[in-house]
């Protein structure tokens, strides 16, 4: 049996667009405006967009359950996974002493909040992004400006504003090669059309994060790291996105940002004091107590085994030898090959190339996901660090328990993503956005981010409209490398205020139950971060010279 997405159930597109829009809305205002706990709003936008897959779209009973099975268990894993074993390691560094002398040691060498901010929220962080994605960034530096003496919310969103700009080559390059695969675009050509978006905002980012964190005279302070940072990131981004490809972007660029970054404090500092409680003071903030430098780099082992470790776990020769050991794969019963695509959201049907039912397989890939190559570098840096066996299991329980509300969480809002994926109610939305005529590379831009911003992943908004993008701008005259290209540099945005994410900093932090507070503080920025983005790739479409950027 398959079962065919119809994109205006109720034959009218504003209605189907209205109703279509409903779990969105209800999801963020249970959590930004009623505030609902995170967890019970996921459960409630699950509800709601079942209730209208099943009785408005008529999406069969049996799919759309099987659909909330397989989203919930993605969720878990690799997601959940990765945060769990992270947050494993945070704790076992915690209760040996060491991540207070990484923080003396972080504070040591950029003693100004500012320019912690940039160094770890978006520096440090654009590296795991490279390295690993799928919240792994977030979590990283959440945890590291929490310990900083940052306020929750503070480090939360910071990390969320921060983690944008390497967003779409994170992961070695995935959403790049998802985008590839789903429109038939080469991929080289979408590396470089986005690696001619977002160094644009690789500049912006780092004065934008700590403007949102000291305001815009405590950015001026330290204007000269910001452009340190942001020139050192987006050269590289740029230049190895175009003459290499998306695979090593971020890691090339995010090491270059704090080689420079480094360099610079060794022969500049700000002239003005900042301390966290944001007043200009004369005086340094705290006075970091003494360690020696045996201490300093004890401290920094989990973390430097952590990086290579990840690293090392992301390469794709290594991922393949490790899923040859072991990956089985379930193909997800009532709905592996039972959904099918329907124009305009896929090219009509030929009988050289039928439209391709939707695919639903489970892959068990344990020993090659990320969240395990985090948890070998916690067992490995815990017996350095002295733990016994019985002792890390301990630890590990008290973590699973900490994070128990964050992994029913992610898998609701997994859940939620899935249905709206293979309901169609995403391609209704998507499809009122690229029925804008003249502005479409603007909205189409926006797309994107709504992508993002249901999903929680990048990847996951270049599959879902990746090929809606190239479709639309055929028909309307649009280059489609630059459409399918501003729906990865679109969705970087998003990144910041979906849920999933917002989970993972509000548990990084400790801080759970309080991600309505997030999103109200992140929200803001998201929105007018896109529409920059969706100027930019307007200018790009019918403006000189913004038009000579466009890969043909």
């Amino acid at each position: 049996m398959q079962w065919l997405q119809n994109y205006d159930p109720l034959g009218n597109p504003l209605l189907s667009t209205l109703i279509a829009a409903v779990p969105v809305v209800v999801l963020l205002s249970s959590i930004a405006l009623l505030q609902i706990k995170i967890h019970y709003s996921a459960l409630i936008g699950l509800v709601v967009a079942l209730v209208i897959a099943i009785f408005a779209y008529q999406m069969p009973a049996k799919v759309a359950g099987a659909t909330t099975l397989y989203g919930a268990a993605y969720g878990l894993f690799p997601i959940g996974w990765i945060i769990l074993n992270l947050i494993f390691l945070y704790q076992l560094t915690v209760d040996k002493g060491l991540f207070t002398i990484l923080r003396s040691s972080l504070a040591t060498l950029a003693p100004d909040p500012r320019i912690q901010v940039i160094l770890i929220a978006f520096s440090f962080g654009a590296f795991f992004e490279g390295a690993a994605g799928f919240g792994t960034p977030v979590a990283v530096t959440a945890a590291i400006l929490i310990q900083l003496g940052f306020k929750p919310l503070a480090a939360s969103g910071l990390s969320l504003i921060a983690n944008t700009a390497p967003v779409a080559y994170g992961a070695l390059g995935t959403p790049i090669i998802a985008l590839s695969g789903v429109t038939g675009i080469d991929m080289m050509k979408l590396s470089a059309m986005v690696g001619r978006q977002l160094p644009f905002f690789s500049l912006i980012v780092p004065f934008w994060v700590v403007w949102a964190f000291a305001g815009f005279r405590g950015m001026l302070g330290v204007w000269p790291a910001a452009l340190v940072a942001g020139v050192a990131f987006a050269v590289p981004q740029f230049l190895v996105s175009n003459f290499h490809g998306p695979w090593l972007v971020d890691i090339v660029a995010a090491m270059c940002s704090m080689a420079a970054l480094g360099a610079l404090l060794k022969v500049w500092r700000p002239k003005d004091r900042w301390s966290l409680g944001n007043t200009a003071d004369e005086s340094d903030a705290q006075t970091q107590p003494a360690y020696s430098r045996s201490e300093i780099t004890k401290a920094w082992v989990p973390w430097v085994l952590l990086s290579v470790l990840v690293f090392w776990w992301g390469v794709p020769q290594v991922k393949k030898a490790l899923n040859d050991i072991s990956a089985p794969e379930f193909k997800v019963s009532n709905l592996h090959s039972v959904v099918v695509r329907t124009p305009p959201v896929v090219p009509p049907p030929t009988p050289e190339k039928p439209t391709k039912p939707e695919e639903a397989i489970f892959k068990l890939n344990w020993l090659s996901a990320t969240g395990s190559g985090i948890l070998v570098s916690a067992i490995i840096a815990g017996f350095i660090m002295g733990f016994s066996p019985k002792e890390m299991f301990r630890t590990y329980w008290r973590t699973l328990v900490r994070v128990r509300y964050s992994l029913i969480t992610i898998a609701a809002m997994l859940a939620l993503g899935y249905v709206t994926k293979y309901s169609g109610t995403d391609a209704t939305l998507g499809m009122a956005l690229a029925k804008t005529g003249v502005l479409y590379p603007f909205f189409g831009t926006l797309l994107g981010w709504l992508g993002v911003a249901l999903t929680g992943s990048d990847t996951a908004s270049n599959v879902l409209f990746g090929s809606l993008q190239k479709i639309t701008a055929e028909q309307t005259g649009i280059s489609p490398i630059l459409m399918a290209a501003a729906n990865s540099s679109g969705g970087v945005m998003g990144k910041m205020v979906d849920a999933q994410s917002i989970v993972v900093a509000s548990t990084a932090t400790n801080w759970y139950g309080h991600e309505g507070a997030i999103l109200r503080y992140v929200f803001f920025h998201s929105i007018v971060l896109a529409i920059l983005v969706g100027i930019l790739v307007f200018l790009q479409a019918y403006v000189f010279p913004f038009s000579q950027m466009v890969v043909r």
